[in-house]
């Protein structure tokens, strides 16, 4: 067996950052911007009015001036003439500062009179202006790799950037295996459960930024077998749930190996989760899961996303680690790390561990209720409740 740690790396190795496309800017939320955008103009473009009120020059602004409007400056529709002393525009906010004023009063500070307005006290020691380039300027940049968000997109949208240079959608294949299993509303048989890992790891790749396509159920022979991995030809990714143990009925190292998979490992000293393998089958990644719910989304969340990531050009590192403080004690754990259920809670500034008393890896209530995974370190002694502690957000 290998460490997690050890298992990353190989993993790493395996998840080349997949090629480039230009996409429009507004199907680009969630992808990961492979090359810097460049700002093709100021924003502002011009000295803006930031309120509702009269632009009017830095001499007349005292309590008691009176001024008069001669022009009025809306958003879309600057004041195209200059302004003198003793004189005012009525100015709307993101309007155009007209030329000779230096500042923006409040309408709030000001009373009207027909076509004169008399400054009030106090008035504010803002000019209300937003000055040109003040949210960024021309050739600003916004560097690569990046996941997009919505408000990047905003952003890129207001530096006059139509399309985006991101990574390509890493396509994702999962097939679960094994006869004891049909899909969700069906019947299953006396012997038989149903089909659940799929549904979660499909989620959480796509939240991630793939394609997934969902394979058939794959039956414990090796023809079956054989069919469905033809099915994920194309794809970047194939993960496989089950089947990659030692039992009679555990195919799925023997067939892919006869497929002519370069296996990278199987194994590894972590629980749950033991029974992992990958390796490069054809032109694709496999990743072998174990087939227990828990074991699958839990290697799902330590294994599969970070290599997504990888694969969409993102530094190539493990899920981040948080640290809090147990909120129980904990026994001593033992030769495999152990990624513990657990809920966190905030409390008085400090994340508070409170790992779940059931730990079993077929435990789907209690995964759906967690939201972190406890790390137990190899070999680590029992704790006491207040004691400092690592976790993974879930």
């Amino acid at each position: 067996m290998i460490s997690v740690d050890e298992a990353l790396a190989r993993l790493f190795a395996l998840s080349a950052p997949l090629g480039a496309e230009t996409v429009p800017l507004r199907t680009g939320a969630g992808r990961v911007l492979v090359e810097p955008v460049v700002a093709r103009l100021d924003q502002p473009p011009f000295a803006a009015s930031a309120m509702d009120g009269y632009a009017i020059r830095e001499a007349d602004h005292c309590p008691g001036v009176e001024l008069n409007i001669i022009g009025e400056a809306a958003a879309g529709l600057g004041f195209s003439g200059a302004v003198a002393n003793g004189e005012a525009v009525r100015i709307f906010t993101g309007a155009p500062v007209p030329d000779g004023t230096d500042r923006v009063v409040l309408q709030e500070d000001v009373t009207r009179e027909g076509d004169r307005i008399i400054l009030s006290g106090p008035l504010e020691h803002g000019a209300n202006i937003r000055a040109a380039g003040q949210d960024f300027r021309k050739g600003d940049r916004i560097e690569a790799p990046r996941r997009l968000s919505a408000t990047d997109l905003a952003l890129i949208a207001a530096m006059n950037v139509a399309g985006i240079r991101v990574a390509r959608r890493p396509v994702v294949a999962i097939m679960a295996t094994g006869n004891e299993l049909v899909m969700p509303g069906e019947e299953p048989g006396p012997d038989q459960i149903i089909a659940s890992n799929g549904y979660a790891l499909a989620a959480m790749a796509e939240a991630e930024g793939a394609e997934v396509r969902m394979l058939p159920i794959a039956r414990d022979s090796e023809s079956s077998l054989r069919h469905t991995l033809g099915l994920a030809e194309g794809a970047d990714l194939i993960v496989t749930i089950g089947g990659a143990s030692v039992g009679d009925h555990d195919l799925v190292g023997k067939v892919t190996a006869d497929l002519g998979m370069e296996r990278s490992f199987y194994k590894i000293a972590m629980r749950p989760g033991k029974p992992l393998m990958a390796g490069r089958l054809a032109g694709s990644v496999l990743l072998g899961l174990p087939g227990n719910p828990v074991s699958s989304v839990v290697c799902g969340h330590i294994f599969m996303l970070p290599m997504l990531r990888a694969m969409q050009g993102l530094p190539a590192a493990p899920a981040p680690i948080k640290r809090g403080v147990l909120a129980a004690p904990v026994e001593a754990n033992g030769p495999r790390a152990h990624y513990m259920r657990a809920r966190i809670e905030q409390h008085e500034g400090a994340a508070l561990i409170h790992p779940f008393d059931q730990q079993d890896s077929a435990l789907l209530s209690v995964l759906a209720a967690a939201n972190a995974l406890l790390i137990r370190p190899i070999g680590d002694g029992p704790q006491p409740a207040g004691a400092a502690a690592e976790f993974i957000a879930i």
